[in-house]
This record gives structure tokens, C-alpha cells and sequence, in this order.
């Protein structure tokens, strides 16, 4: 496995061409007290490395063309209370690193290495420990200039080339992603299958959580959204303690994290397993939205080709719905819409659930290439107004899925879970 993040070190160290570069993971967390955060590492870090430990420093040299890495030493005691390490030599072995160091090295070795190097890439801005850090090492690497040694004199962001990388997925990445996806969709299957009117929101919220860790994703990707009724007109809600009532719908948004790949799904149904009218007609709208927004999924498409597409569903559906008066052009440049739809299509997603990328470099949309995978996540958001008809009060409705672009389109790996409504009824009816 180690070979695949060799191939993205050698990409990037070819990029640097004789400069050199440092990327530290993320360090521990503590919760409250004595007790941590369950232990995540710096997506960045583990794009290029796989490893998983904290108290890590990756290096890359680009004129020796090599790859350190500064991690923990093997400790009997300590891995006896939290677990196995595996210790700079066996990291190198596992790894492919060319060269590995104890973490306790780091200060007394990167100063000396940094000579002669015309340029430094580190994650600039991002952490103002870090950014002192290594001002203190090109402070102790400009003193060896009376040796002739020269500091380097240009600085560079690391992560921006990193963010490219990111953009475009290999095979490895793609069959994690769909396996995260996969999981990801029988969770909410296994939640439209088990609500009832008159559960609580985290008693759905535990059958997600079941499903995911069951089945070795110990981590949800991000803080699942259970919302039931009025609750689902609130984009980041995350309290998941209300009850559940007939006649109300349900917002399920949650993925899991597998293999350090995030899943990211919505759907929305009816407590009892039948859509009202009211309901039926909004949900209608998003849907149609959703699914001409991932027909504009295609290669060479601009990345604001399905936001558009959406947006013209949607906005014709609210002035079906008399939710809005006047054209769709008119309200689109009005931004008068932004009542019941307030944020954008959609995300790219990998390691990170809001991954990295550009999406106007330069100022100009970026297209869609193969291997990218973003997520597609029209709504409608009604809550009570007097301009709005008494039916449509308090519905929230979201169908997000997500999408891989293909050579010669897109694969949607997220479809496993039903959206059209009589697909949703059917499957909450045998249950």
C-alpha cells in the first residue's frame, strides 16, 4: 500500500525541484481533563504519508530527492497504557520512507538540512505555532552563512500544491470513497427503515452510528443532522434531542469516515412513511433540482454548471408553489430566492468532507475532470412567514448525494439510498 503514497511524494518532490519542504500532522486533542479527542491525523500529512500517528513531521528534500520522516520512538512502557508504535525504523520499512528520525530530532536536525536549499514550503499561515517554529530554524540555518552555507530566500505554501494533488483521485482513493459511500447509504436505510413517530431524533441518530461503526468506520465524518419537522430549517443543527412527530418530516445529513475517506448523504422523509400534498409538492421541486444538477456533473463542464441548473428548478418550483412571485430571471437577479435556498450546490469530498481545491483559480471556473468527486445538495428551507402559504410552514427538504466524475460522465455511489418518493414509501411501508 505504501507504494501509492510513495508515487504522491515523488509527484510532489518533483514539484519542488531543489527546495525543501515541512509538513507536521495534527496534534492531539484534549477533550476536558485528562481525556482526549478521539486521534485524527492532518489530512494533508496522510495524503503523502498513510501515517497514522501523532508527533509526526514529514520532510522532503528536493535536491537529494528524499523523504524523512521525524516520528516517535518505540517505547515498551508507553505502548503498554496507549497502544502500539511503530518507531522511525519500522516506519521506513512500512512506509517507504527513504529516511526516518525520532521526533525528539527534529529541532537539531531541520536547521542543517534547510541549508543550501533556494526555497521553503511549509503550510504557511496555518498554524502560528508552527510559522514561529520555523522561524526560528531559517534564524539558526542564516547563522551558518559564515560556513558558507545560504538559508533559503524564498518561502512557498505548501499546501496549494498539495491541494491540487487532492483534487484528482486515484483508483485507491476512488474505491475508498465508494466504500465510504456505500456504508454511508446503508446507514440511512437502516434509519428510514427504523423511524417511527414518537422516537427521538438521537434514537436515529444511534442506528447511523451503529451502522457505521459495525462496519469499520469507527468515526462519523462530521457531526450527523437529525432534524425533525422545524428543525430541518436549520442548516447546521446538531442538538438531535427533539421528538419526532406524525405528520412531520425528517432531515437525515450524515456520512461516515472510512479509512480516513468521508461519506456525506441527505435525504429527507415523512416520520410515518407517507408524504403529505404540501410535502410532496416541495419535495418534488428539490428532487427535480437535484437531478438536472447532476446531469451538468460531466468532463469539461464548468464547476458552476450544476449550481446554475439547480437554481432554475428551484426557482421555477417557488413560483409554482407561490412560494415567490415574478420570472425566474427576475428572481434569480433579485436574489430573492435566497428565503427558502441560502447556500451552494455542493463540495468537493476525500479526506476531507468539505475537501480542498480551488474552484476559481485565477478568478476563472475550474471544469470538471475525471477522478474529481463532489457532492450535489439542493434544498428548500420554508419556515413560517406570512407570504407563505400555512401548508408549506416548517418544511426543510435536502437530497445530497455524491458524485464521481467519470471519463465519459459521472457515477452517482451514493444512489443506494431511495429518493423518489414512492421508492421512500415502499421501503418504509415493509418495516
Amino acid at each position: 500500500m505504501h507504494v501509492s503514497f510513495q508515487h504522491r511524494r515523488q509527484r510532489l518532490l518533483a514539484q519542488l525541484g531543489d527546495a525543501i519542504a515541512i509538513l507536521p500532522t495534527a496534534p492531539e486533542v484534549i477533550r476536558n481533563a485528562d481525556a482526549h479527542y478521539p486521534y485524527r491525523g492532518d489530512s494533508h500529512f496522510l495524503y503523502l504519508t498513510g501515517f497514522a500517528e501523532p508527533e509526526a513531521v514529514l520532510v522532503l528534500d528536493g535536491k537529494a530527492g528524499k523523504a524523512l520522516l521525524f516520528c516517535r520512538d518505540k517505547n515498551p512502557d508507553s505502548e503498554i497504557w496507549d497502544g502500539f508504535r511503530y518507531g522511525p525504523a519500522a516506519a521506513a520499512e512500512a512506509f517507504g520512507f527513504d529516511e526516518a528520525y525520532s521526533i525528539s530530532e527534529l529541532d537539531q536536525r531541520l536547521p542543517p538540512l534547510l541549508a543550501d536549499h533556494p526555497a521553503l514550503y511549509w503550510a504557511v499561515g496555518r498554524d502560528n505555532g508552527w510559522d514561529a517554529r520555523i522561524a526560528g530554524y531559517l534564524q539558526q540555518a542564516r547563522q551558518q552563512a559564515r560556513v558558507g552555507k545560504d538559508a533559503p530566500q524564498q518561502y512557498g505554501d505548501l499546501l496549494a500544491l498539495i491541494d491540487e494533488m487532492r483534487l484528482i483521485k486515484d483508483e485507491r482513493e476512488i474505491a475508498v470513497l465508494q466504500q465510504a459511500g456505500r456504508i454511508s447509504a446503508e446507514a440511512h436505510v437502516r434509519a428510514m427503515q427504523a423511524c417511527r413517530p414518537g422516537m427521538m431524533e438521537y434514537q436515529i441518530e444511534a442506528e447511523l452510528l451503529h451502522h457505521f461503526v459495525r462496519h469499520g468506520a469507527r468515526q462519523p465524518a462530521y457531526e450527523s443532522i437529525v432534524a425533525g419537522g422545524a428543525n430541518a430549517c436549520t442548516l447546521h443543527y446538531a442538538a438531535n434531542n427533539a421528538r419526532l412527530n406524525d405528520g412531520e418530516l425528517l432531515l437525515i445529513d450524515a456520512g461516515c469516515e472510512f479509512n480516513g475517506y468521508a461519506g456525506d448523504i441527505t435525504r429527507t422523509f415523512p416520520v410515518n412513511g407517507r408524504f403529505s400534498g404540501a410535502q410532496r409538492d416541495v419535495y418534488e421541486v428539490v428532487l427535480a433540482a437535484q437531478l438536472a444538477a447532476i446531469a451538468a456533473v460531466q468532463p469539461g463542464a464548468r464547476l458552476d454548471a450544476p449550481a446554475d441548473a439547480a437554481l432554475r428548478v428551484l426557482v421555477q418550483g417557488m413560483l409554482d408553489l407561490k412560494l415567490l412571485a415574478g420570472s425566474v430571471d427576475g428572481v434569480i437577479e433579485s436574489g430573492d430566492y435566497r428565503r427558502f435556498y441560502m447556500h451552494g450546490i455542493g463540495h468537493f469530498i476525500g479526506l476531507d468532507v468539505h475537501d480542498v481545491g480551488a474552484r476559481r483559480p485565477g478568478g476563472q471556473w475550474r471544469s470538471f475532470q475525471s477522478g474529481m468527486c463532489t457532492t450535489i445538495e439542493p434544498g428548500l428551507y420554508i419556515r413560517p412567514d406570512d407570504r407563505v402559504p400555512v401548508a408549506f410552514h416548517n418544511i426543510g427538504i435536502r437530497i445530497e448525494d455524491n458524485v464521481l466524475v467519470t471519463d465519459d460522465g459521472h457515477q452517482v455511489y451514493t444512489d443506494d439510498v431511495p429518493k423518489r418518493i414512492d421508492d421512500i414509501e415502499a421501503l418504509m411501508k415493509q418495516h
